[in-house]
Order: structure tokens, then C-alpha cells, then sequence
């Protein structure tokens, strides 16, 4: 599908003064909420990820890298605000979202970003008239666990085959086992995780996929 917008060259380079309508946690939480009960397997958690949870998933990515960063399942912007604020420009991101509210909301709030809905799932046709170069990070708020472990490796290898070597693949977990298996048989990928994020409303875990 066609992106909501493109960034253009004179998008602001990002830091947190660049944002647009200031973010509303209860606002934000009731939309969640209602996307939760109008797709579940879709929305996958009932609140956004907290300030913390947040700022521990950009904390991988190295704004010095350059290229594009894409991120998946974005819903209301949180992961968005914090990679912003960790340095990377607002016209480098690049948000995959199904949800079209969501989708408008983060045209509005976050200026100069790419906003694609779509099919994060089917990254390779989602992305295929937008990824220009490799990307230098994928960053995933998507509810893994309502897929089977066949598609969530797809995902996974789409992701690498999009990205730069070396480059994460950074994906959050409510749940104590990991989302994507830690240990690779084929060699294909490695795996590291944060300590918890207890401070996050459920604790959650970080978990970084690289392909060596």
C-alpha cells in the first residue's frame, strides 16, 4: 500500500522539540484499549509500551548507523517518541502499522516520518516501493505470540534480508520465554535480552536478533 506520507528534505532532523500534538497517556491508553477489543490478535496488548520499555528498545539502535529504521506495529508512538529522542531523525523512520486510526494519528504527532499501513507480517511487499537502501535497525512492538513459530521466523528472516549486516532486529516480550527461539540450530542468527523491565505495566523483556 502506498505510504500516508513521505518525508520530504526539509523534515526537522529529530530531536524531542520536533514532535506535533503533544502524546496523552490516558488518550492513548483508551485507543489501545478499543483496538484491543476490535482486534485482539491484531492490537495484542491493551495499553502502550511504557516510557521505559521504550527507551530500552531505541537504546539499540546507534544513531550513527546511517540508513533507514524501520519499525513495526508503532500503534500510538511510543517506541516512535524514543527513538526520536535517543537521535535518529524523524525522516529516517520508516512505521509499518495496520491499524488506519493509528496510522493517522502518528501522520500528525511525529512530522517528517514515513507512516505505511500495511502488513507487517509481509514486510517484503509491504516495504518493497519505500525501502530504498538497507535498513540500519528494525524495531517490532508486534504481539509475536498470536502467530505460529513458522511465520515468526519469516518475519525475523525478512527482516535481516532488509536490513544491514550486523543490524538489529529489536523485539519486545511480555512472556519469560522469548519470542523468537534464543538458540539457532542453522547458525542463521544470534540472540541477547535486557534484563526486565520491571518498571513497565506488564514487565516486559527486550530481545535483540542479529544475523551474524
Amino acid at each position: 500500500m502506498p505510504p500516508l506520507r513521505r518525508p520530504s528534505a526539509k523534515a526537522p532532523a529529530a530531536r524531542g522539540d520536533s514532535f506535533g500534538p503533544r502524546r496523552d497517556p490516558l488518550e492513548d491508553e483508551a485507543r489501545f484499549l478499543r483496538s484491543w477489543f476490535e482486534r485482539p490478535l491484531v492490537t495484542g496488548a491493551v495499553t502502550p509500551s511504557g516510557k521505559m520499555l521504550a527507551r530500552t528498545m531505541a537504546s539499540y539502535v546507534d544513531p550513527r548507523r546511517e540508513g533507514p529504521v524501520v519499525e513495526l506495529g508503532p500503534g500510538t508512538g511510543p517506541v516512535t517518541e524514543a527513538l526520536i529522542r535517543r537521535g535518529i531523525a524523524a525522516s529516517r523512520l520508516i512505521l509499518v502499522e495496520f491499524n488506519p486510526d493509528f496510522c493517522r494519528l502518528l501522520t500528525r504527532r511525529f512530522p517528517g516520518v514515513t507512516v505505511i499501513r500495511g502488513d507487517a507480517y509481509d514486510m517484503r511487499a509491504t516495504l518493497k516501493t519505500v525501502l530504498t537502501q538497507p535498513a540500519a535497525a528494525t524495531i517490532s512492538s508486534l504481539p509475536l505470540f498470536t502467530k505460529p513459530l513458522e511465520q515468526r521466523l519469516d518475519l525475523l528472516n525478512a527482516a535481516h534480508d532488509l536490513m544491514q549486516p550486523g543490524a538489529p532486529f529489536v523485539q519486545f516480550t511480555y512472556a519469560v520465554v522469548p519470542p523468537i527461539p534464543a538458540r539457532c540450530e542453522a547458525g542463521s542468527y544470534t540472540a541477547d535480552r535486557s534484563n526486565r523491565v520491571w518498571l513497565n505495566l506488564p514487565p516486559a523483556r527486550v530481545w535483540v536478533y542479529r544475523r551474524p
